[in-house]
């Protein structure tokens, strides 16, 4: 890869195929990701989404092609590697410790940048406790950028749904991530939540620089947030450009969308007025 494509890029995948025995569930998918943009990973249930999102995070592997993250080829990467190499995630269903804390649960997005060992934290070395209230500040910088400060000790089970979603968000942050996957991040959510966790989506991008690949149902908000978005269907690319070029191209109105909405062939009007789930 030249040195012009790894300073564009952060992110490519090259010619991915992925296929779990018959079926083939990515054919051929090449699609890129620049660094600093939010890029929307669109198309129905099925189309292969998040088996993109777990190949890039290194859960699954796929049979052809290659994944490239900043410059390195991550095809041979395990799971357990992606947090080292700069990628953190948010799942669809919430994965968080709901008898901890807010406070707990996002320090524990600050693992792999502690120093602590063992044998400090037993003797309560004063080089722990240095280490422990760097965290801390870290993580109470990311509450305040999310509006969770006067969450922090609230225990997160008894947050309403919005919130647990924000919190998973901050502790993703936590990991001081080059890349962030979100999976359905407003899956859930109603309309005012949706429109509060978009706004953080947003701040999160443009105030620390973390690029974002995230799959998203919500028509209406992947048009107003991405700089970017990929359309599949059935595990095949058929529209890769901004949101005005998606909103404008005629398969994914006439011969895709419009199924989801009626018979006649979606307007960009009406599209960046629907919740489409796809």
């Amino acid at each position: 890869m030249s040195s012009t494509i790894s300073a564009q890029y952060l992110l490519e995948l090259k010619d991915i195929d992925l296929s779990f025995g018959k079926s083939q569930v990515l054919k051929k998918l090449s699609f890129q990701v620049k660094e600093g943009e939010i890029c929307a990973l669109i198309g129905p249930n099925g189309a292969g989404k998040s088996s993109v999102i777990n190949i890039v995070n290194g859960i699954y592997q796929p049979q052809q092609g290659q994944i490239v993250f900043a410059g390195k080829n991550l095809k041979n990467d395990v799971a357990a590697q992606s947090a080292h190499l700069g990628i953190a995630r948010t799942f669809q269903n919430l994965a968080l410790f709901k008898h901890m804390t807010v406070l707990d649960n996002v320090l524990t997005g600050r693992i792999l940048k502690s120093r602590h060992s063992l044998l400090g934290v037993l003797l309560q070395l004063p080089i722990q406790q240095k280490d422990a209230d760097r965290q801390r500040r870290k993580v109470e910088e990311i509450l305040k950028l999310l509006h969770l400060e006067q969450y922090r000790h609230s225990v997160v089970s008894s947050l309403s749904y919005g919130l647990q979603k924000r919190v998973e968000l901050a502790r993703a942050l936590a990991a001081e991530p080059r890349l962030l996957l979100l999976d359905e991040p407003m899956a859930g959510m109603n309309q005012q939540e949706k429109q509060s966790i978009a706004r953080f989506i947003q701040k999160v991008n443009q105030r620390l620089g973390i690029s974002i690949l995230m799959i998203e149902h919500d028509i209406g908000v992947v048009l107003q947030i991405s700089d970017h978005v990929v359309v599949l269907d059935y595990g095949k690319k058929i529209a890769d450009g901004t949101a005005q070029d998606i909103q404008a191209h005629p398969e994914v109105l006439g011969a895709y969308l419009g199924e989801e909405l009626g018979s006649e062939p979606v307007t960009p009007q009406q599209l960046s007025e629907k919740e489409v789930h796809i």
